[in-house]
Protein backbone atom coordinates (compact mmCIF):
# COMPACT_ATOMS: atom_id res chain seq x y z
CA UNK A 1 0.00 0.00 0.00
CA UNK A 2 1.37 3.45 -0.96
CA UNK A 3 2.04 6.27 1.53
CA UNK A 4 -1.12 8.04 0.32
CA UNK A 5 -3.06 4.81 0.78
CA UNK A 6 -1.76 4.43 4.34
CA UNK A 7 -2.69 8.05 5.08
CA UNK A 8 -6.20 7.45 3.73
CA UNK A 9 -6.43 4.34 5.88
CA UNK A 10 -5.43 6.25 9.01
CA UNK A 11 -8.00 8.95 8.30
CA UNK A 12 -10.79 6.45 7.64
CA UNK A 13 -9.97 4.40 10.73
CA UNK A 14 -10.12 7.63 12.76
CA UNK A 15 -13.58 8.35 11.33
CA UNK A 16 -14.77 4.82 12.22
CA UNK A 17 -13.41 5.33 15.74
CA UNK A 18 -15.49 8.52 15.93
CA UNK A 19 -18.57 6.48 14.96
CA UNK A 20 -17.75 4.05 17.78
CA UNK A 21 -17.59 6.92 20.26
CA UNK A 22 -20.93 8.32 19.11
CA UNK A 23 -22.56 4.89 19.56
CA UNK A 24 -20.95 4.49 23.00
CA UNK A 25 -22.58 7.76 24.10
CA UNK A 26 -26.00 6.12 23.81
CA UNK A 27 -25.38 2.34 23.97
CA UNK A 28 -23.66 0.93 27.06
CA UNK A 29 -21.23 -1.92 26.40
CA UNK A 30 -21.74 -4.29 23.43
CA UNK A 31 -18.33 -3.28 22.05
CA UNK A 32 -17.84 -6.63 20.30
CA UNK A 33 -21.24 -6.33 18.62
CA UNK A 34 -20.50 -2.76 17.49
CA UNK A 35 -17.11 -3.87 16.13
CA UNK A 36 -18.72 -6.68 14.14
CA UNK A 37 -21.38 -4.34 12.69
CA UNK A 38 -18.66 -1.90 11.61
CA UNK A 39 -16.62 -4.74 10.10
CA UNK A 40 -19.67 -5.87 8.12
CA UNK A 41 -20.23 -2.34 6.82
CA UNK A 42 -16.54 -1.95 5.95
CA UNK A 43 -16.69 -5.25 4.05
CA UNK A 44 -19.82 -4.11 2.20
CA UNK A 45 -22.02 -6.84 3.70
CA UNK A 46 -25.31 -7.16 5.57
CA UNK A 47 -25.66 -8.22 9.20
CA UNK A 48 -28.25 -10.11 11.23
CA UNK A 49 -28.41 -9.22 14.94
CA UNK A 50 -29.88 -12.01 17.08
CA UNK A 51 -30.74 -11.43 20.71
CA UNK A 52 -33.60 -11.36 23.23
CA UNK A 53 -35.69 -8.18 23.54
CA UNK A 54 -34.28 -5.27 25.50
CA UNK A 55 -30.63 -5.57 24.47
CA UNK A 56 -30.60 -2.34 22.43
CA UNK A 57 -30.37 -4.00 19.02
CA UNK A 58 -32.69 -1.48 17.37
CA UNK A 59 -31.20 1.44 19.31
CA UNK A 60 -27.71 0.38 18.24
CA UNK A 61 -28.62 0.39 14.55
CA UNK A 62 -30.55 3.67 14.79
CA UNK A 63 -27.64 5.32 16.60
CA UNK A 64 -25.26 4.00 13.96
CA UNK A 65 -27.40 5.54 11.24
CA UNK A 66 -27.55 8.88 13.07
CA UNK A 67 -23.74 8.94 13.38
CA UNK A 68 -23.50 8.51 9.61
CA UNK A 69 -24.87 11.07 7.16
CA UNK A 70 -26.83 8.37 5.30
CA UNK A 71 -30.46 7.78 4.37
CA UNK A 72 -32.03 5.48 6.96
CA UNK A 73 -35.35 3.61 6.87
CA UNK A 74 -36.86 1.21 9.36
CA UNK A 75 -39.19 -1.59 8.27
CA UNK A 76 -41.16 -3.23 11.07
CA UNK A 77 -41.73 -6.79 9.85
CA UNK A 78 -45.18 -8.16 10.68
CA UNK A 79 -47.21 -11.16 9.45
CA UNK A 80 -49.37 -8.95 7.18
CA UNK A 81 -46.39 -7.22 5.48
CA UNK A 82 -46.38 -7.78 1.71
CA UNK A 83 -43.45 -7.44 -0.75
CA UNK A 84 -44.68 -4.12 -2.16
CA UNK A 85 -44.52 -2.66 1.36
CA UNK A 86 -40.75 -3.13 1.06
CA UNK A 87 -39.91 -2.55 -2.59
CA UNK A 88 -42.63 -0.05 -3.56
CA UNK A 89 -45.79 -0.01 -5.62
CA UNK A 90 -47.30 1.43 -8.80
CA UNK A 91 -49.98 4.11 -8.54
CA UNK A 92 -52.36 5.08 -11.33
CA UNK A 93 -52.43 8.87 -11.60
CA UNK A 94 -54.48 11.21 -13.72
CA UNK A 95 -53.14 14.62 -14.78
CA UNK A 96 -55.09 17.83 -15.38
CA UNK A 97 -55.80 16.80 -19.00
CA UNK A 98 -57.32 13.48 -18.00
CA UNK A 99 -54.32 11.40 -19.10
CA UNK A 100 -53.67 8.40 -16.90
CA UNK A 101 -50.27 6.87 -16.26
CA UNK A 102 -48.64 4.62 -13.73
CA UNK A 103 -46.02 6.05 -11.39
CA UNK A 104 -43.74 3.88 -9.27
CA UNK A 105 -43.52 4.96 -5.64
CA UNK A 106 -40.31 3.74 -4.06
CA UNK A 107 -40.57 1.66 -0.90
CA UNK A 108 -38.39 1.93 2.22
CA UNK A 109 -35.76 -0.38 0.69
CA UNK A 110 -34.51 2.66 -1.24
CA UNK A 111 -32.15 3.88 1.49
CA UNK A 112 -28.51 3.49 2.50
CA UNK A 113 -29.17 1.72 5.80
CA UNK A 114 -32.33 -0.39 6.09
CA UNK A 115 -33.31 -1.71 9.50
CA UNK A 116 -35.37 -4.88 9.04
CA UNK A 117 -36.78 -5.10 12.56
CA UNK A 118 -37.89 -8.57 13.72
CA UNK A 119 -37.32 -9.89 10.22
CA UNK A 120 -38.58 -13.38 11.04
CA UNK A 121 -42.12 -12.11 11.74
CA UNK A 122 -42.91 -11.74 8.02
CA UNK A 123 -43.85 -14.73 5.84
CA UNK A 124 -41.25 -16.21 3.45
CA UNK A 125 -42.76 -14.50 0.38
CA UNK A 126 -42.18 -11.10 1.97
CA UNK A 127 -38.72 -12.04 3.24
CA UNK A 128 -37.84 -13.07 -0.31
CA UNK A 129 -38.46 -9.49 -1.45
CA UNK A 130 -35.16 -8.65 0.20
CA UNK A 131 -33.13 -11.27 -1.68
CA UNK A 132 -32.52 -9.33 -4.89
CA UNK A 133 -31.88 -6.12 -2.98
CA UNK A 134 -29.33 -7.76 -0.69
CA UNK A 135 -27.48 -9.60 -3.45
CA UNK A 136 -27.73 -7.28 -6.45
CA UNK A 137 -28.33 -3.90 -4.77
CA UNK A 138 -31.28 -3.44 -7.10
CA UNK A 139 -35.05 -3.85 -7.17
CA UNK A 140 -37.11 -5.16 -10.09
CA UNK A 141 -40.65 -3.80 -10.17
CA UNK A 142 -43.13 -2.97 -12.90
CA UNK A 143 -40.77 -4.59 -15.42
CA UNK A 144 -37.90 -2.25 -14.61
CA UNK A 145 -34.72 -2.84 -12.63
CA UNK A 146 -33.80 0.08 -10.40
CA UNK A 147 -30.47 0.49 -8.63
CA UNK A 148 -30.46 1.13 -4.90
CA UNK A 149 -28.43 4.01 -3.46
CA UNK A 150 -24.84 3.27 -2.51
CA UNK A 151 -23.70 2.34 0.02
CA UNK A 152 -26.52 -0.07 0.84
CA UNK A 153 -26.83 -2.24 3.94
CA UNK A 154 -29.56 -4.36 5.47
CA UNK A 155 -29.18 -4.62 9.24
CA UNK A 156 -31.82 -7.03 10.53
CA UNK A 157 -32.86 -7.99 14.05
CA UNK A 158 -34.32 -11.26 15.27
CA UNK A 159 -35.55 -12.61 18.59
CA UNK A 160 -34.19 -16.17 19.05
CA UNK A 161 -36.63 -17.20 21.79
CA UNK A 162 -40.17 -16.27 20.78
CA UNK A 163 -41.30 -18.66 18.06
CA UNK A 164 -45.07 -18.08 17.93
CA UNK A 165 -45.99 -16.03 14.90
CA UNK A 166 -42.52 -16.23 13.37
CA UNK A 167 -41.15 -17.77 10.19
CA UNK A 168 -37.61 -19.21 10.01
CA UNK A 169 -35.43 -17.35 7.54
CA UNK A 170 -34.79 -19.42 4.38
CA UNK A 171 -31.23 -20.70 4.06
CA UNK A 172 -30.81 -18.74 0.81
CA UNK A 173 -31.59 -15.52 2.65
CA UNK A 174 -29.45 -16.35 5.68
CA UNK A 175 -26.53 -16.87 3.31
CA UNK A 176 -26.92 -13.26 2.10
CA UNK A 177 -25.98 -11.99 5.55
CA UNK A 178 -22.23 -11.57 5.82
CA UNK A 179 -22.40 -11.84 9.63
CA UNK A 180 -24.80 -13.44 12.09
CA UNK A 181 -24.08 -11.36 15.21
CA UNK A 182 -25.18 -12.61 18.62
CA UNK A 183 -26.13 -9.91 21.11
CA UNK A 184 -25.65 -11.08 24.70
CA UNK A 185 -26.62 -9.77 28.12
CA UNK A 186 -24.57 -6.91 29.62
CA UNK A 187 -22.12 -7.42 32.47
CA UNK A 188 -23.10 -6.50 36.03
CA UNK A 189 -21.26 -3.17 35.83
CA UNK A 190 -22.78 -2.39 32.41
CA UNK A 191 -26.27 -3.18 33.68
CA UNK A 192 -25.86 -0.64 36.51
CA UNK A 193 -24.59 1.93 34.00
CA UNK A 194 -27.62 1.24 31.75
CA UNK A 195 -29.93 2.01 34.67
CA UNK A 196 -28.04 5.21 35.40
CA UNK A 197 -27.93 6.37 31.77
CA UNK A 198 -31.52 5.58 30.80
CA UNK A 199 -33.48 6.80 33.82
CA UNK A 200 -32.34 10.43 33.75
CA UNK A 201 -32.58 13.13 31.13
CA UNK A 202 -32.15 12.08 27.52
CA UNK A 203 -28.67 12.56 26.12
CA UNK A 204 -27.92 14.68 23.05
CA UNK A 205 -28.41 12.90 19.71
CA UNK A 206 -25.30 11.50 18.01
CA UNK A 207 -23.31 13.77 15.72
CA UNK A 208 -23.06 12.61 12.06
CA UNK A 209 -19.33 11.99 11.62
CA UNK A 210 -19.25 9.82 8.49
CA UNK A 211 -20.84 10.26 5.06
CA UNK A 212 -21.51 8.05 2.04
CA UNK A 213 -18.22 8.98 0.32
CA UNK A 214 -16.25 7.95 3.40
CA UNK A 215 -18.09 4.61 3.61
CA UNK A 216 -17.42 3.88 -0.07
CA UNK A 217 -13.75 4.85 0.36
CA UNK A 218 -13.58 2.55 3.40
CA UNK A 219 -14.98 -0.36 1.38
CA UNK A 220 -12.46 0.24 -1.40
CA UNK A 221 -9.63 0.33 1.11
CA UNK A 222 -10.75 -2.97 2.62
CA UNK A 223 -10.70 -4.58 -0.83
CA UNK A 224 -7.04 -3.51 -1.23
CA UNK A 225 -5.87 -5.34 1.92
CA UNK A 226 -3.32 -8.04 1.04
CA UNK A 227 -4.14 -11.72 1.65
CA UNK A 228 -1.42 -14.36 1.41
CA UNK A 229 -2.16 -17.61 -0.40
CA UNK A 230 -1.64 -19.49 2.86
CA UNK A 231 -4.48 -17.51 4.46
CA UNK A 232 -6.73 -18.11 1.44
CA UNK A 233 -6.10 -21.85 1.77
CA UNK A 234 -6.78 -21.62 5.51
CA UNK A 235 -10.17 -19.97 4.94
CA UNK A 236 -11.05 -22.50 2.23
CA UNK A 237 -10.08 -25.38 4.53
CA UNK A 238 -12.32 -24.05 7.30
CA UNK A 239 -15.28 -23.86 4.92
CA UNK A 240 -14.65 -27.30 3.41
CA UNK A 241 -14.41 -28.80 6.91
CA UNK A 242 -18.02 -27.71 7.61
CA UNK A 243 -19.35 -30.22 5.07
CA UNK A 244 -20.17 -33.63 6.59
CA UNK A 245 -19.38 -35.53 3.37
CA UNK A 246 -15.90 -34.02 3.15
CA UNK A 247 -12.83 -36.00 4.13
CA UNK A 248 -11.58 -32.82 5.84
CA UNK A 249 -14.55 -32.63 8.23
CA UNK A 250 -13.98 -33.40 11.94
CA UNK A 251 -16.06 -36.05 13.67
CA UNK A 252 -18.35 -33.49 15.31
CA UNK A 253 -19.34 -32.17 11.87
CA UNK A 254 -20.00 -35.67 10.52
CA UNK A 255 -22.14 -36.44 13.55
CA UNK A 256 -24.18 -33.26 13.91
CA UNK A 257 -24.19 -31.26 10.65
CA UNK A 258 -26.79 -31.72 7.90
CA UNK A 259 -25.46 -29.13 5.45
CA UNK A 260 -22.19 -27.27 5.53
CA UNK A 261 -21.24 -23.84 4.25
CA UNK A 262 -20.96 -22.96 0.55
CA UNK A 263 -18.33 -20.90 -1.26
CA UNK A 264 -19.99 -17.64 -0.20
CA UNK A 265 -18.84 -18.43 3.34
CA UNK A 266 -15.22 -18.39 2.17
CA UNK A 267 -15.78 -15.02 0.53
CA UNK A 268 -17.30 -13.75 3.77
CA UNK A 269 -14.37 -15.06 5.82
CA UNK A 270 -11.84 -13.24 3.63
CA UNK A 271 -13.83 -10.00 3.36
CA UNK A 272 -14.52 -9.99 7.09
CA UNK A 273 -10.86 -10.69 7.83
CA UNK A 274 -9.81 -7.89 5.47
CA UNK A 275 -12.15 -5.50 7.28
CA UNK A 276 -10.79 -6.59 10.66
CA UNK A 277 -7.21 -6.00 9.52
CA UNK A 278 -8.00 -2.64 7.89
CA UNK A 279 -9.82 -1.29 10.93
CA UNK A 280 -6.86 -2.36 13.07
CA UNK A 281 -4.62 -0.24 10.85
CA UNK A 282 -2.90 -3.16 9.12
CA UNK A 283 -2.37 -3.71 5.39
CA UNK A 284 -2.38 -7.53 5.36
CA UNK A 285 -4.65 -10.23 6.74
CA UNK A 286 -3.37 -12.50 9.52
CA UNK A 287 -4.81 -15.95 10.30
CA UNK A 288 -6.11 -14.48 13.57
CA UNK A 289 -8.34 -12.15 11.53
CA UNK A 290 -9.99 -15.17 9.91
CA UNK A 291 -10.44 -16.75 13.33
CA UNK A 292 -11.91 -13.51 14.68
CA UNK A 293 -14.76 -13.53 12.14
CA UNK A 294 -15.26 -17.31 11.94
CA UNK A 295 -18.21 -17.46 14.33
CA UNK A 296 -20.32 -14.62 12.84
CA UNK A 297 -19.57 -15.93 9.33
CA UNK A 298 -20.17 -19.65 9.88
CA UNK A 299 -22.75 -19.99 12.67
CA UNK A 300 -25.71 -19.38 10.35
CA UNK A 301 -24.24 -21.34 7.45
CA UNK A 302 -23.78 -24.62 9.35
CA UNK A 303 -27.14 -26.40 9.60
CA UNK A 304 -27.48 -28.88 12.50
CA UNK A 305 -29.20 -32.20 11.81
CA UNK A 306 -31.86 -34.03 13.81
CA UNK A 307 -29.26 -35.67 16.05
CA UNK A 308 -27.91 -32.24 16.96
CA UNK A 309 -31.39 -30.99 17.83
CA UNK A 310 -32.01 -34.08 19.97
CA UNK A 311 -28.71 -33.60 21.84
CA UNK A 312 -29.11 -29.84 22.20
CA UNK A 313 -26.10 -29.21 19.94
CA UNK A 314 -25.88 -25.85 18.16
CA UNK A 315 -23.53 -24.53 15.50
CA UNK A 316 -21.40 -22.67 18.09
CA UNK A 317 -19.45 -25.70 19.40
CA UNK A 318 -19.20 -26.96 15.82
CA UNK A 319 -17.37 -23.78 14.80
CA UNK A 320 -15.18 -24.12 17.92
CA UNK A 321 -14.28 -27.64 16.82
CA UNK A 322 -13.47 -26.43 13.30
CA UNK A 323 -11.05 -23.82 14.61
CA UNK A 324 -9.26 -26.49 16.64
CA UNK A 325 -9.33 -29.04 13.82
CA UNK A 326 -7.94 -26.85 11.01
CA UNK A 327 -4.43 -25.62 11.72
CA UNK A 328 -3.72 -21.98 10.81
CA UNK A 329 -0.70 -21.17 8.63
CA UNK A 330 2.48 -20.27 10.45
CA UNK A 331 4.34 -18.57 7.62
CA UNK A 332 5.11 -14.87 7.90
CA UNK A 333 2.55 -12.71 6.15
CA UNK A 334 3.40 -9.78 3.84
CA UNK A 335 3.28 -6.28 5.27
Amino acid sequence: MSNSGEKDQQELVAVVDAVRREIARRVVGQSVVVDQILMAIAAGGHALLVGVPGLAKTLMIRTLSESMHLAFRRIQFTPDLVPSDITGTELLEEDAHGHRAFRFVQGPIFANIVLADEINRAPPRTQAALLEAMQEHSVTAAGDTMRLPEPFFVLATQNPIEQEGTYPLPEAQLDRFLFDIRVGYPSAAEEVEILRATTGRASAPPEPVMDAQAVIALQRGVRDVVVADTVLHYAASLVRATRPDSAEAPSLVKQYVRWGAGPRAGQALILGAKAAAYLDGRVAVAPSDVQRVAHPVLRHRVLPNFAAEADGMTSEPVVDALLKHVSPPSSKLPG
